[in-house]
C-alpha cells in the first residue's frame, strides 16, 4: 500500500466551509431519495441507500430528515430526476468532473456551461476527462480512530487497496485530519463493513473519481481555479465537483478569499 499522496481538493476559501454545510444537508437528501429510488427503500436490502444514510448519520442529520428523505422515492417525488456527469478543462488545463442530480437538464446544462465559460474554464464532451480518472471507493475516519499502523492493519485485513494517513494538516484541505481509505470500486460496500467492525462506523464513505495524476498550477491561475470550483459548488444542481489541481499552500494562501 502506498503512503501519503496529495489529491485532495483544497479549502480555497475563507468561511467557505459554513457555505457548504449550509447547503450539505440538501445534497445528503437528495442522494438518500434518489438511493432509495435505485432499489428496494430499505438501507439494509439496498448498499448505495446504507451509504448515502450512513453518510448523512456523520453529517449529524436528523433521522427525521433521513425519513423524510426515503418516503419521497416511494411517494414517487423523484420519478423526473437525473444523474448526469460533465467533464471540462479549467485553468492551466485542469481536469475537472461535475456531478449534477437535477429534475431540469437544461438548466442545469446551462449553468455548468456558464460556470466554465465565464471562469476560465471549456467544457468538454462525456469522457474528455474520465479516462485519466479511476472511479474508486473511499472511506474516511477521524485521526482519532486509530494510529496509523492500526487503521493499515484493518484495511490490509478487509481488503482495501490503498490508505493514506494525514494526522496534522493544514486548514486549507477540505478533507478534515484522518485517514482515507481507497477500495475498488465493487468492493467499497465489503471493506467499510468490514472496518466497521473493528474501527466502527466511518466518517463518510462514497464513491469518487481518483485522477491518475495531478496539473501543477500557480500564480493568478490558481485565484481563476478557485473562482470556478466556486461557482460550480454554488450551483443547487450540483452534488460533487472532482478537480486535479496541485498548488502549493503558499498559493492557495494567498489566493483564498
Amino acid at each position: 500500500m502506498a503512503g501519503h499522496s496529495k489529491f485532495k481538493n483544497i479549502m480555497h476559501k475563507k468561511g467557505r466551509q459554513d457555505a457548504l454545510r449550509s447547503k450539505l444537508f440538501s445534497r445528503l437528501s437528495r442522494e438518500i431519495t434518489v438511493a432509495a429510488k435505485s432499489g428496494l427503500p430499505d438501507p439494509v436490502m439496498t448498499p448505495r441507500l446504507r451509504l448515502a444514510v450512513n453518510n448523512a448519520k456523520a453529517e449529524s442529520m436528523p433521522k427525521d430528515n433521513i425519513d423524510r428523505a426515503i418516503k419521497k422515492a416511494v411517494g414517487g417525488e423523484v420519478d423526473a430526476m437525473e444523474e448526469i456527469r460533465y467533464e471540462g478543462r479549467g485553468p492551466g488545463g485542469v481536469q475537472i468532473i461535475v456531478e449534477v442530480l437535477t429534475d431540469n437538464r437544461n438548466r442545469a446544462a446551462s449553468a455548468v456551461r456558464a460556470a466554465f465559460s465565464k471562469n476560465g474554464g471549456a467544457l468538454g464532451e462525456t469522457g474528455s476527462v474520465t479516462f485519466m480518472w479511476d472511479r474508486v471507493g473511499k472511506i474516511h475516519y477521524p485521526a482519532e480512530a486509530g494510529s496509523e499502523d492500526t487503521v493499515m492493519e484493518a484495511a490490509i485485513e478487509a481488503g482495501a487497496q490503498d490508505v493514506e494517513s494525514d494526522l496534522v494538516k493544514p486548514d486549507i484541505y477540505e478533507d478534515a485530519p484522518g485517514h482515507t481509505i481507497w477500495t475498488a470500486f465493487e468492493d467499497l460496500n465489503e471493506v467499510a463493513e468490514a472496518m466497521s467492525k473493528g474501527l466502527g462506523d466511518p466518517k463518510s464513505t462514497a464513491i469518487v473519481w481518483k485522477p491518475q495524476s495531478e496539473v501543477s498550477l500557480t500564480g493568478d491561475a490558481v485565484g481563476t481555479l478557485f473562482k470556478l470550483l466556486d461557482a460550480l459548488d454554488a450551483e443547487d444542481d450540483v452534488q460533487q465537483v472532482y478537480s486535479n489541481e496541485d498548488i502549493s499552500d503558499e498559493d492557495a494562501a494567498k489566493y483564498a478569499c
